[in-house]
């Protein structure tokens, strides 16, 4: 193997505030009552600080020390671009530098990293991708080829209507329940289209370093980037696909794991291999053809060992946050209240539903470590009351 694809994921949600069923109907500023600004302030500027800032500073550095050979992909949500211009622009600026360099793509997304792809109809989800992509134009000029869908939730139906506004590439994981015996590291095909190509996630060596980095117990333990890098070299096939979370630099990972140490030295030790070479998601679409198509007709994803959509839809109260969420949007968009629209879309973020999911074991863990209540029925109750609040409001 000689061609690698790194592309990063960059979002952070709105997280509430704690909403009592008290105040439901009350006189007061949903925008200031619904979301908890102070907290989210805080959080995001210590992870800016933390993983932004630093690694943005850190691969600007080696696409310099390498001239352009080292190429890199993100995904930005609409969430992230707005966090960034109401308390750091600075932050912004620095994927602005980032992708003046002509070795940074950039990919299309939902704005709100929403669940809108899973709705009855697909009208809010090509509405979200068409303003995520009219967003990347007005702030970089770039027209994204490539779309990559909210926690790369995939299925056939979404990848129709993604050919259908034009995209060349879509990522999604690459799940042994769609591969069987195939492997992740080819481009494939999805049924029933003619144009649309689908690069798959290589979820062993993707979650090496967002996972198991730091982990004492894990055999592979220390991960130094010579051990990575000849991994990556003896991978068969014609691409591999390293798609993780930025804030695994810094933020998952903390400085002090050894994480920019290691993602300093990669790069390097990669080329070192005869023919090695980094390519961005579009350059891996336009450079490679489907070897095979692949029928996804129940959605997935790239979350948890299930590669499903239960981390979000995976209990009654999910459901039923879901089912009103979508009630609520039904209403909206008859009606076109804009500030309520915008609302709606900040709660449709799938961060709020995943705090409420019950799973067990590793991922159980996971989702304990991302999580602002202190249980799922917490999280549910808040987020509920803020539902039926805004409901009252149309």
């Amino acid at each position: 193997m000689s061609k690698v694809c790194f592309y990063f994921e960059v979002h952070q949600p709105f997280r509430l505030n704690r909403f009592s069923v008290f105040s439901i109907g009350e006189k007061l500023d949903p925008m200031e009552n619904y979301f908890d600004w102070k907290l989210n302030r805080e959080i995001f500027e210590k992870v800016a600080r933390k993983c932004y800032l630093p690694t943005n500073h850190l691969l600007l550095k080696l696409i310099e020390k390498f001239d352009g050979s080292f190429r890199i992909s993100f995904g930005i949500t609409g969430v992230l671009m707005d966090y960034c211009d109401q308390f750091m622009p600075e932050v912004m600026d620095s994927f602005e530098e980032l992708y003046d360099t002509g070795c940074v793509d950039l990919i299309c997304e939902t704005y709100y990293h929403s669940l809108s792809s899973l709705y009855d109809d697909l009208d809010e989800f090509e509405d979200q991708v068409r303003m995520h992509r009219d967003q990347l134009y007005g702030r970089f000029k770039h027209r994204p080829t490539v779309f990559r869908n909210t926690e790369a939730i995939y299925d056939n139906r979404i990848a129709s209507k993604i050919e259908e506004l034009g995209f060349g590439g879509i990522i999604t994981e690459g799940a042994q329940k769609i591969l069987g015996w195939r492997s992740p590291n080819y481009i494939y095909r999805p049924v029933g289209s003619d144009n649309l190509k689908v690069l798959l996630r290589n979820h062993l060596l993707s979650d090496d370093i967002a996972f198991r980095f730091s982990t004492g117990d894990w055999k592979e333990f220390p991960l130094t980037a010579d051990k990575y890098a000849s991994w990556l070299n003896k991978c068969e096939g014609d691409l591999v696909n390293v798609f993780i979370d930025y804030e695994t630099f810094g933020e998952h990972q903390w400085r002090e794991t050894g994480i920019f140490e290691f993602l300093g030295h990669l790069p390097g030790e990669f080329l070192k291999h005869p023919g090695a070479e980094f390519l961005t998601v579009s350059e891996a679409v336009e450079r490679s053809q489907p070897v095979g198509e692949i029928d996804v007709p129940c959605a997935i994803s790239w979350a948890d060992m299930d590669r499903d959509v239960s981390t979000w839809l995976g209990n009654e109260m999910q459901m039923e946050c879901f089912n009103e969420l979508k009630e609520i949007g039904t209403l909206l968009r008859r009606g076109g209240n804009g500030d309520f629209m915008r609302i709606w879309r900040m709660l449709q973020t799938s961060d709020h539903l995943y705090y409420m999911s019950t799973k067990g074991l590793a991922d159980g863990d996971v989702h304990r470590y991302f999580n602002p209540y202190s249980y799922p029925y917490e999280a549910f109750i808040n987020y509920m009351n803020i539902l039926q609040d805004l409901r009252k409001r149309i």
